[in-house]
């Protein structure tokens, strides 16, 4: 088939399941589901896709709320994923737009899925919850779900600017734990050994780390537990912390000086302390500047303007599928003023008139862009030679 046709065959499709995705994404802001407890969300992605033809695999890799859609030749030419969130956050519902672009996503799987009757490769639709806590797209990557992919996608709800040179830091999520030993607070507070003490210390000690990291890095943790009552020792203190860096090698080396700080805490308190991982470790955003090019080239062909920036956007488990293989997340302005993500007011944003126009464009781009990988074996060919430097690069500091 005539690449102009199947453009001219995805934009219609787009068109015409458009209202039904806006519907869908209204409902999903109405009534928002938190990480891992996705339920009717997924199972309504699901009724939508399996009702349009995909080959549907759900629940996926034993997460009860993840899902795996698939339809084309495989091995017949290219592969790609559309990536697919719907995880809202705690109290505030979808203020960082998941119902919206998940939605987006969706919609640009429709309108690929008549093609893949009549063009080679291979078209996979993937649920991935719980991008707001421990990020299955992790899991996907580790287990191999991304493996031979040619090129995986999303766009990012945004308000304010559209970016498509996404960058994210590599993120460990780590919780400590110092014990110590009960006393009387007033009468023996000797015969005690102070938990809290250990992880106060700690805290100081990061405090200091900080000015012998790179500027890039972020280090920010809370108290989650420090006592019962204020005439009781702590016995047991916890703290949580976020950990992020540049590249993930970095990270790694910052990790190292971290435990030690950990160690000098409960050894100058008489503490022990232990820690672990209470969600997922996200790697950082590997670049692809032959797929930058061709999102750029599509977002302005739809009179879109594109803010380039410098510097970091947080964390995000699509890093993870970057070291698997070519893959983009574009953020894209919604709503066409600034504001801030994780708030009410953005939430409100993601159901407004703007917004639906948005997420039709958007799947039309991030379909298109998907249809050239799918024909075009030079193009996926310098994506992954792209890859393939960046994974170079990522092994550096």
């Amino acid at each position: 088939m005539d690449k102009n046709k199947c453009i001219e065959l995805l934009c219609a499709e787009i068109d015409r399941h458009w209202p039904e995705m806006v519907e869908m994404s209204d409902g999903f802001a109405a009534e928002p589901e938190i990480s891992g407890a996705e339920f009717k969300t997924s199972k309504k992605i699901v009724d939508v896709l399996e009702k349009a033809g995909f080959d549907v695999e759900y629940p996926f890799m034993e997460l009860p709320t993840a899902f795996f859609a698939k339809k084309g030749k495989p091995g017949s030419g290219g592969r790609v994923a559309l990536l697919v969130e719907y995880d809202a956050l705690p109290e505030i519902g979808h203020a960082c737009g998941h119902n919206l672009h998940g939605a987006m996503s969706v919609l640009a799987g429709l309108g690929l899925l008549p093609l893949m009757k009549e063009i080679p490769g291979e078209l996979l639709v993937i649920g991935t919850p719980a991008e707001e806590t421990n990020g299955a797209k992790v899991e996907m990557a580790e287990k191999g779900v991304f493996d031979g992919c040619d090129f995986a996608i999303m766009i990012h709800s945004h308000c304010g600017k559209t970016i498509v040179k996404y960058r994210s830091l590599a993120m460990d999520a780590v919780e400590f734990t110092f014990k110590g030993r009960t006393s009387h607070a007033a009468a023996a507070p000797w015969e005690g050994i102070n938990a809290l003490n250990g992880l106060q210390l700690f805290f100081h000690a990061i405090d200091m780390l900080r000015q012998h990291v790179k500027q890039e890095v972020r280090m920010h943790g809370i108290y989650h537990e420090g006592g019962t009552a204020p005439n009781i020792v702590p016995e047991r203190a916890k703290g949580r912390f976020y950990f992020r860096a540049p590249k993930r090698a970095y990270l790694d080396e910052i990790m190292e000086k971290v435990y030690n700080c950990a160690r000098g805490a409960a050894l100058a308190t008489g503490t022990e302390v232990t820690w672990s991982n209470f969600e997922a470790s996200f790697k950082d955003m590997l670049p692809n500047e032959t797929a930058e090019e061709l999102l750029e080239a599509l977002f302005s062909e739809y009179g879109i303007l594109v803010t380039m920036i410098e510097g970091f956007m947080g964390s995000s488990d699509v890093g993870d599928v970057t070291y698997k293989c070519p893959a983009v997340q574009p953020e894209m302005d919604i709503c066409g003023k600034n504001i801030e993500a994780h708030t009410r007011a953005f939430a409100e944003a993601t159901t407004t008139e703007r917004a639906h126009e948005a997420m039709r464009t958007g799947a039309k781009i991030i379909a298109r862009s998907a249809l050239e990988v799918l024909l075009d074996e030079k193009l996926r060919e310098r994506m992954w030679e792209d890859y393939s430097k960046e994974m170079e690069r990522g092994k550096e500091h």
